[in-house]
């Protein structure tokens, strides 16, 4: 027998309408905010994601020569994708831009529970806009998603421009380790290393730094910084909309990527690896050819967000099963269509089954049964089972439509 591969998943009907229930309503709130869908090829030229991150990236992503012998990658993420669109196909648009995509990316890495080697990501990029408002959105818009999905979460907001002022004075490889134990919380591991670089000062101001949760803690580490006035403004633009927030400056997310705000979204309830946001501000288009464009954006990661939801029960179509006998069965097809052009999923049997059967496969999986009879033909009427209560009545079919279309949910 053939086994899918390893890393990937089949979706069942139940955990489809799941998916797509909750994919709606990403679709329908970000859509209030004036973001509009984009879509980006599955693959690209390899080259599109080593530009930033290196020859490195190569060994986690699924790298391949097309039969021309160019060098291709089937995408491990959209961002640079959609700023590499930005810049052939968009950046005389006049700005800023609102964009949105859902879409799956592929990573050769480990496999385990809410990391896949196919995953699917929800992402918001804002093109255009270099100033408090543009971040403070991008932060609103990341609370409201998660809301609209109904994943409590804890979204955690900080500025990179305190943490690179505090290691302006170590080289790159260096502010790259000591990033990795703040990522970390490793504070320990901060510390030795401070220590081994003859830097041992250091580590209190980075630990302090990765603590303070106001502003005036903030700054009493970092002292005036040019940035100040910009963390302001955007800070205060969440308090007056009434966010609800951790600041923190802890936030290690790529120095060389992200330039300035970051922000990260959890959900408490997923244990260790709870993170299901993440985003910031940063500069992407002119290593793709355009200019210094500024943007900011966030990815949501669409399958630790369902793993987040667990079993939480959503709403499904109400669903009718037309039953009928030998008699009926013409009729039956003709019943399911009445169903159908109201909005109402609607299911003749297809199996030749007796009645009985019928209803008893109806009890399983439908919440009404219509029933067409000899008797229901020659009157030209219906039979309504309600299967939850086991009333029922003969009635006009246009009659058994309206009673079921007033009780689906709108």
């Amino acid at each position: 027998m053939l086994q899918r591969p390893r890393g990937t998943r089949d979706f069942l009907p139940d955990e489809m309408e799941r998916r797509r229930a909750v994919e709606a309503a990403l679709r329908e709130r970000v859509a209030r905010w004036g973001y509009r869908e984009v879509c980006t090829p599955e693959f690209e030229e390899l080259e599109l994601f080593t530009i930033r991150s290196g020859a490195g990236i190569i060994g986690e992503i699924y790298a391949f020569e097309d039969k021309g012998g160019r060098k291709m990658a089937l995408r491990p993420e959209i961002t640079a994708p959609v700023l590499r669109m930005f810049v052939n196909e968009a950046k005389v648009l006049p700005k800023p831009l609102r964009w949105f995509y859902f879409a799956d990316c592929f990573r050769y890495e480990r496999p385990q529970k809410g990391r896949y080697r196919q995953f699917w990501q929800f992402g918001v990029e804002l093109i255009g806009a270099d100033t408090p408002g543009a971040d403070a959105e991008c932060i609103l818009l990341a609370d409201d998603l998660l809301r609209a999905a109904g994943v409590p979460s804890d979204i955690h907001v900080g500025h990179l421009a305190p943490m690179k002022h505090l290691l302006a004075g170590l080289g790159h490889d260096e502010q790259a380790k000591a990033m990795a134990f703040l990522d970390k919380r490793d504070f320990d591991g901060l510390a030795g290393f401070m220590a081994g670089i003859g830097k041992p000062e250091l580590e209190g101001r980075l630990r302090d730094l990765a603590h303070a949760r106001s502003l005036e803690e903030l700054f009493a580490v970092t002292g005036e910084i040019p940035e100040k006035d910009r963390i302001t403004k955007t800070i205060g633009i969440l308090d007056r909309a009434g966010l609800a927030y951790t600041l923190d400056f802890g936030i290690a997310r790529g120095l060389d990527y992200y330039t300035g705000t970051v922000f990260e979204g959890f959900a408490p309830n997923l244990g260790a690896e709870n993170q299901v946001l993440g985003g910031g501000a940063y500069r992407l288009a002119h290593l793709f050819g355009g200019d210094d464009v500024p943007s900011c954006g966030f990815a949501i990661g669409f399958d630790r967000l369902m793993v987040s939801l667990g079993e939480t029960k959503l709403p499904r179509p109400v669903r009718v099963a037309v039953c009928s006998t030998e008699e009926g069965r013409l009729r039956a097809f003709e019943v399911a269509r009445a169903f159908r052009d109201a909005g109402i999923c609607a299911e003749p049997d297809l199996l030749d089954r007796n009645l009985g059967a019928q209803m008893a496969h109806a009890a399983k999986s439908a919440d009404y049964a219509v029933i067409v009879g000899k008797r229901e033909v020659e009157t030209g009427t219906v039979t309504l089972k309600d299967l939850g209560s086991g009333g029922q009545k003969a009635v006009p079919l246009p009659d058994a439509v309206a009673e079921v279309a007033a009780r689906v949910p709108r």
